[in-house]
């Protein structure tokens, strides 16, 4: 087991990014705590790990968009884990159009997830230890025309991490963010994905294991996003606004 990550709790375990950071983490020999909608799924995705790696796997229930959020689940967590590491979110193009999904997106982006990782964080900083991951997305840099709601949910969720970065940075926790870029998942299934850009969900789960043993405070899972972004950033918003982006 590698020093200083002992139980791994992964949010959002049954999406293909999540189950592949659990399967990386539970090959380092990591006991595991999965947590998501989906019962079944879970307990399917948890006898995989067992035969594959022969990790302890615990289970819980999580919904971000009930009444109750997250928080029951912290109270659930036993023990507190050590690492913990959030995929929840929800691409819909329909967004665009549609208010109830627009506010379902956001939600699900980042009012449920900062919520739930701010309640951790106060668990994590009252003991003085532990690691917070978030997965945002380079959607969040820049607000584009194409997926200003998604985007939109994304860049706040990048800016809550980083403040919970900073305000936790003398307390002994550590936050770690994180941006795919494409990744081919469900999620994009059906989507013309450009090879050099589009990562793999054991790709983005190897990253996330790196960033965690190395203490990285942001990170591109493929590093030509960083340039990317920087370009698509700088450009004056008077030229942006005629880019169809």
């Amino acid at each position: 087991m590698a020093e200083g990550i002992g139980t791994v709790l992964v949010l959002g375990a049954t999406a293909d990014i999540g189950r592949a950071i659990a399967r990386a983490f539970a090959a380092g020999g990591h006991a595991l705590q999965l947590a998501a909608r989906d019962r079944a799924r879970l307990e399917h995705e948890a006898r995989d790990i067992r035969v594959r790696a022969s990790a302890p796997v615990a289970l819980y229930g999580c919904d971000v968009l009930a009444d109750a959020g997250g928080a029951a689940l912290v109270d659930e967590l036993d023990p507190l884990p050590d690492v913990a590491v959030c995929v929840i979110g929800l691409l819909d193009g329909r967004a665009e159009r549609d208010r109830d999904i627009a506010a379902r997106v956001m939600r699900t982006n980042y009012l449920g997830p900062s919520l739930l990782l701010g309640a951790l964080a106060e668990r994590f900083e009252k003991r003085g230890s532990g690691v917070l991951v978030g997965v945002s997305s380079v959607a969040g840099d820049r607000g584009r025309a194409s997926n200003c709601v998604y985007g939109s949910a994304k860049a706040g969720f990048s800016a809550y991490l980083s403040g919970l970065r900073n305000r936790l940075a003398a307390s002994g926790v550590h936050v770690v963010t994180v941006k795919p870029g494409y990744v081919r998942t469900r999620m994009t299934d059906g989507m013309d994905l450009p090879a050099p850009l589009a990562a793999t969900p054991d790709e983005v789960a190897d990253a996330v294991v790196r960033a965690v043993r190395r203490r990285r405070d942001v990170i591109y899972v493929r590093p030509i996003w960083r340039w990317i972004m920087l370009v698509v950033r700088v450009i004056p918003e008077r030229a942006f606004k005629r880019l169809k982006l």
